[in-house]
């Protein structure tokens, strides 16, 4: 199921895609405009001017890198340019080893937020959340950075501290420091629940699918006979290789398709099909989603839900539907640029929208927390210059909640999960219709009242 190049969905990955990258070879392959050409024309004058006027010598390598970078960034937040060493950095980071603090990030309205924070990483234990956005960085204002410079002044030597300012809803401005360290994200981790089995999956690296191998043969010797379901742990995993996520989900399913890929012409339409085999013998399976599941993890829960594989339960997830492609540029680093949007078995494109949960458990937030998400945070949607989702009829939203109790026994999901196992009553953990209900649920009571009428 492996593509000829890999694609990426929340982290990225790389491939082989030819590139050529001149100006000339640009006009002359897509047959340019005249209007076209003129505005190259307009971009060689302006660099002319820049270089003879400045008021100081400019740096023309960075101004170069500017305006491609400027160009990406301008068809929406997720394609941008890589210099080479912020390539090579991108390639340590898919196979699950790199420096950082560790955290998943995106830029919104000039500032970076956060998507999710990696677990057991110095982002993690400083206490950063999902939706936080980063205002400063040592004291330097984020504002007027592109994402990738932001990115590359977070990364640095290993155990040097580096002092972010953070903006949370309903809360003050302040300052974390965190010092850098070497990530080594463990993609999988597993631990029996008395006759369940559960498996936390907190990013799709390469070695997410071996890791998860181990753990269901880990899990399933280790319960044998008594074994009841497994509880697949999504929440607050950013995404990372499709070819992983495609793996996983196979891993639950016998047969039909997992996922599709679709780009801006028909003829670069793919579809990935299950292959027959199941990791769990068929067993009952729930998987968790939150506001911090995004990409990736959205693929993997599309499909097991559309395949009535799996019961999704927790609250809607992030809605982040693209594919991204890493085109290598001879030498001169790599372009993330989003080439398809991807679509669940039953056709569904999760952009901008999420993965509405098949039952809605949302955690209690603590106190310091509460006026922190008094007003629903929002995911892809909340975006500026995000992709449409064609089939939403201009009603998008996203996201929700991305808050994780630390302490296991107040953790509310996880308790409502072992418990819908046991085939116990778990309506007690469901959130109320009126305080929250899911646009899933609105749409069928709208379709029931008026076959009534």
């Amino acid at each position: 199921m492996r593509n000829n190049f890999l694609k990426s969905l929340g982290l990225v990955a790389f491939g082989a895609f030819a590139a050529t990258g001149a100006w000339h070879a640009f006009g002359a392959a897509t047959a340019a405009s005249n209007d076209t050409y003129r505005q190259l024309n307009l971009f060689g004058d302006v660099f002319d001017r820049v270089r003879a006027d400045y008021v100081e010598v400019p740096d023309e390598e960075k101004l170069i890198e500017s305006a491609i970078n400027g160009m990406l960034t301008s068809l929406d937040p997720h394609s941008s340019y890589m210099n080479p060493k912020r390539f090579k950095d991108m390639r340590q980071q898919t196979r699950g080893e790199f420096g950082g603090l560790g955290i998943e990030v995106t830029m919104e309205d000039g500032l970076i937020k956060v998507v999710a924070p990696i677990d057991d990483t110095p982002a993690s234990k400083a206490g950063l959340l999902a939706n936080d956005l980063i205002t400063h960085l040592d004291g330097v204002q984020i504002r007027g950075m592109t994402l990738n410079e932001a990115v590359e002044k977070m990364r640095g030597k290993v155990k040097t501290p580096l002092t972010l300012t953070i903006l949370r809803k309903g809360k003050k401005p302040f300052d974390v420091t965190i010092v850098r360290d070497i990530i080594k994200v463990r993609s999988v981790r597993f631990s029996r629940e008395g006759d369940i089995g559960y498996v936390r999956i907190t990013t799709f690296s390469e070695q997410t699918q071996t890791g998860l191998d181990k753990a269901m043969k880990k899990l399933s010797e280790e319960i044998g006979s008594e074994l009841k379901g497994y509880i697949i742990d999504l929440r607050n995993n950013p995404g990372g290789l499709l070819d992983q996520a495609i793996s996983v989900s196979d891993s639950f399913l016998d047969q039909g398709e997992i996922v599709s890929t679709r780009g801006r012409n028909a003829s670069e339409t793919q579809r990935f099909s299950a292959r027959k085999g199941d990791l769990t013998g068929g067993k009952p399976v729930v998987v968790l989603i939150n506001g911090g599941s995004a990409s990736a993890s959205e693929i993997v829960a599309g499909a097991l839900r559309d395949h009535k594989r799996a019961t999704i339960l927790g609250t809607r997830s992030f809605g982040k539907g693209s594919v991204q492609s890493i085109i290598p540029l001879n030498g001169q680093g790599a372009i993330r640029l989003t080439t398809a949007r991807y679509y669940t078995p039953s056709g569904t494109s999760i952009q901008a929208t999420g993965i509405i949960p098949d039952v809605l458990v949302e955690e209690e937030l603590p106190e310091e927390l509460k006026e922190v998400v008094k007003k629903r945070p929002r995911g892809e949607a909340s975006l500026r210059g995000h992709l449409k989702n064609e089939g939403s009829k201009g009603k998008e939203e996203s996201g929700s909640s991305s808050y994780v109790p630390k302490d296991r026994k107040k953790d509310k999901q996880f308790h409502a999960a072992i418990d819908l196992l046991h085939g116990k009553d778990i309506s007690a953990y469901v959130t109320k219709p009126e305080k929250a209900e899911s646009t899933a649920k609105v749409e069928d009571k709208k379709k029931k009242e008026k076959t009534a009428n």
